[in-house]
């Protein structure tokens, strides 16, 4: 079975703290810079899930790389380099307590709720009669409070501004760049006969200007669907050929799981992470259209990613 790197433990010069999130690892230096570690940690339903999926962190750094280089012209970023396959270090900025998530098609989440019954989602009004994996008519913005624990919470753009978590000139700024980045990924995404149909982002602080933290337009972060045969799927009122991480979702629910009271995570066989893994590698190839190439795994992970960090440091 291929390794996959599930703990990190490092300690760079000048470091004050680090952060183990569900899937990612930051660790700060001088309070200025941040290394971001993408684990092959997976996480579903608020849950890290047991096994990580070899190849993982690599595929979601690259690709993360690869659309904050691609969208600099629309916004500055945190991105300065990636010394490794699995790493990214940016500036450091003090982030905002919400994720600007965008939609273009009703599915997912929005779609489990709108089958309920309800007709209104962070304060965007949705008409009666759609259907599963129907177009909007134009993306809609639907953000959540961003959660140390737990689950983020779903919340319209007046009460993010009436309770002060972001001012009305910030929120205005991260609505315009979420729109610009959207339509940007959308355009990627069609020269590679995919959709991209919903995706978040995350913004911060610093020095008075609002950048583009964190990953883009990831597996994590993102839903595609293939565009051949999307029409004819739709109108037959099939599931559509996706990817993204639902695949993982869907597995876990027909497994009985959705982080329940009472419920257990089913087992991952090695079977099941190689498909996962697969998958992951899959959805790289056909978003930046190149040929994946595996990092090297003659080599303990860990120590590739101390060495690379440590010498990229050493020249900043």
């Amino acid at each position: 079975m291929m390794r996959a790197l599930i703990q990190t433990d490092f300690y760079f010069e000048g470091q004050r703290s680090v952060y183990h999130g569900k899937v990612r690892d930051v660790y700060d230096i001088n309070d200025d810079l941040l290394v971001m570690v993408a684990t092959d940690r997976i996480s579903a339903f608020d849950v890290i899930l047991p096994k990580g999926i070899p190849f993982k962190g690599q595929v979601l750094n690259q690709i993360a790389a690869k659309f904050l280089d691609a969208t600099r012209d629309i916004c500055p970023n945190w991105k300065l380099a990636t010394p490794d396959p699995m790493v990214t270090v940016g500036l450091k900025c003090e982030g905002f307590r919400v994720e600007m998530i965008i939609r273009g098609i009703l599915t997912g989440s929005a779609w489990r709720d709108y089958k309920k019954g309800v007709r209104e989602i962070c304060g965007v009004k949705l008409p009666d009669g759609m259907r599963e994996n129907e177009r909007f008519p134009e993306p809609i913005i639907t953000p959540t409070t961003k959660a140390d624990e737990g689950h983020d919470m779903n919340i319209s753009k007046e009460e993010i501004i009436r309770q002060g978590i972001v001012s009305a000139e910030d929120y205005s700024v991260m609505e315009d760049y979420t729109r610009k980045l959207f339509a940007r990924g959308q355009e990627m995404a069609a020269q590679r006969g995919l959709i991209l149909v919903d995706t978040k982002y995350e913004f911060g602080k610093r020095d008075g200007q609002v950048y583009l933290i964190d990953e883009i337009h990831t597996p994590d972060s993102s839903r595609y669907f293939y565009a051949d045969g999307y029409e004819e799927m739709f109108e037959k009122g099939l599931p559509q050929r996706q990817l993204s991480k639902e695949f993982v979702r869907q597995w876990l629910i027909d497994h009985d799981f959705m982080n329940e009271p009472g419920q257990t995570v089913p087992e991952m066989t090695d079977d099941y992470v190689k498909s996962v893994s697969e998958r992951y590698i899959e959805l790289y190839e056909h978003i930046v259209g190149e040929t994946f190439q595996k990092a090297e795994d003659d080599e303990d992970i860990a120590l590739r990613i101390e060495k690379n960090v440590k010498n990229y440091l050493k020249g900043v």
